[in-house]
């Protein structure tokens, strides 16, 4: 895409950049400009603290009651707020608009850090009542947030951003990647993203067509992806949300592309919205969209909604009036199609070239400790070291409990006194998982100290617990799999 199909020209752009840096327009100067009370109040769009303390509308209080508050300025104000940039400009670029007695913002432009500054649409709260455009462009939101946070930041030549719309993702991309394309169905994505970059000061390869179609043959080191992932009857009303794709079938069609797009070594990783079809296993209905990929798959789920929350909260995502007709259409179309629920998670694969590949489908409902995407590669990291050692290499193997590996109990008061219900394992970090465990399974942990082999940790446990040495090994092998896969234990190296 060229330079031309910015919102502002090459020279508009600089111009804009100059205002904003010169104003202190960044993440930290609006902070350090409105003080700890009226940034957290704005967390809670409650912006009356914001208003007061820039009242005198000096150049960076002008542009935080414009693009943050999203009030109406007077023109002096706005104009001086944006020199060297021209009023004539900043309304042929749609930035402001007259509205009133003075100047609007005409699009978001938010601060992301101290250098970047990513273009999109006014979003709905701005406008309260008023529908989204069906071209809407999103900014940074709770979902590019996840992306953004799920990825993995390993070094790359190449990297591709499938529906970039703002180009929030590939902003992060180009700093560990040598290059960046970006595609988009949009072509409003497309002016956006252009802008968001240039401004930024960074520069992508940005295609015009539909998800994967635009680099039809070509392969990529790491693949991201914030698709339009609304499931539903393929209606499309809003191009940020929906695909027309019927059900999910845009995150199987996402899985199916995968083992095309990535180079030998490869990661992608994707949101995606799937059914909880009535009789059947999610996972075992998810897991089956990559069989035979040859790709490694981590699938997690990390929320669940029923129909009605879901349409609800599509609806009022883009500020739809209620329609009783089309609600009731979508619920329908899930009731036919015997959807009791609509999972929302991360799928994260990689072509590792390996002839067993891994796949897991599971839940992972708690708060993670980010960056979600360092645990993510960890786990990918446990799986290759896993993949390389058999039952005996196991055995031989010795581990230590992970740091900070915490036993929770559960127990009821009786007439003996406590008894023990359920005793936990539970990470206190990371991806912070719980699992229930037998006296077995704790005492083998809590054994690892990382001074002996399993082996000799089984043997004792043996005869401790009056069980053969080889059938306790047999049911200890893929335990301890298990446990190193979620990070309880760690193999000590040497």
């Amino acid at each position: 895409m060229d330079e031309h199909d910015m919102l502002l020209s090459p020279a508009g752009v600089d111009q804009l950049r100059t205002a904003l840096v010169s104003a202190g327009y960044t993440s930290s100067g609006i902070a350090e400009r409105l003080g700890p009370q009226a940034t957290a109040g704005m967390t809670r769009n409650d912006y009356r603290a914001a208003l007061r303390v820039t009242e005198d509308r000096d150049r960076l209080a002008t542009l935080i009651r414009l693009f943050v508050c999203g009030q109406t300025e007077p023109e002096p104000a706005v104009v001086a707020a944006l020199a060297p940039l021209s009023l004539t400009d900043a309304l042929a670029a749609g930035l402001v608009e007259r509205h009133g007695n003075g100047l609007r913002q005409g699009i978001d432009l938010e601060p992301y850090g101290d250098t970047w500054w990513v273009v999109s649409d006014v979003p709905a709260t701005a406008r309260p009542g008023q529908p989204l455009a069906a071209d809407h462009v999103l900014g940074i939101g709770g979902a590019s947030t996840t992306l953004v946070g799920a990825t993995m930041r390993r070094e790359v030549g190449t990297a591709l951003d499938l529906g970039t719309g703002s180009g929030v993702q590939a902003l992060h991309l180009a700093t560990h990647a040598r290059s960046v394309t970006a595609t988009d169905l949009s072509a409003r994505s497309l002016r956006f993203a252009a802008t968001t970059a240039a401004l930024s000061g960074q520069r992508w390869e940005l295609l015009a067509g539909d998800l994967t179609a635009p680099v039809a043959g070509r392969r990529f080191d790491l693949v991201v992806s914030n698709p339009p992932f609304v499931v539903g009857p393929g209606t499309t009303t809003h191009s940020y949300r929906d695909s027309g794709r019927v059900g999910d079938s845009l995150a199987t069609e996402l899985a199916a592309a995968a083992p095309g797009l990535l180079t030998e070594g490869g990661t992608m990783q994707y949101l995606a919205n799937w059914v909880h079809v009535a009789g059947e296993d999610w996972r075992e209905r998810v897991a089956g969209w990559f069989a035979g990929s040859g790709l490694d798959a981590w699938v997690i789920q990390r929320e669940v909604a029923d129909p009605m929350a879901y349409v609800d909260l599509w609806l009022a995502d883009a500020s739809e009036h209620t329609d009783p007709q089309r609600v009731a259409g979508w619920l329908d179309w899930f009731d036919a199609h015997k959807v009791e629920a609509i999972g929302f998670g991360v799928i994260s694969l990689r072509r590792g070239g390996h002839d067993d590949p891994v796949v897991r489908v599971e839940e992972l409902r708690q708060p993670v400790q980010p960056p979600m995407g360092d645990r993510i590669a960890a786990w990918f990291e446990r799986q290759d070291w896993l993949r390389v050692r058999d039952a005996d290499a196991l055995l031989a193997g010795r581990y230590r409990a992970a740091e900070g590996l915490q036993l929770r109990q559960e127990a009821t008061m009786g007439p003996d006194g406590w008894a023990v219900d359920k005793q936990l394992l539970a990470m206190p970090t990371g991806l912070r998982w719980t699992e229930e465990v037998d006296p077995l399974v704790l005492a083998l942990v809590g054994g690892a100290d990382g001074q002996v082999p399993l082996r000799d940790q089984l043997a004792v446990l043996a005869v401790a617990h009056e069980v053969a040495e080889s059938e306790l090994a047999e049911a200890a092998v893929p335990i301890v799999g298990h446990l190193i896969e979620r990070g309880f234990i760690e193999p000590v190296a040497g």
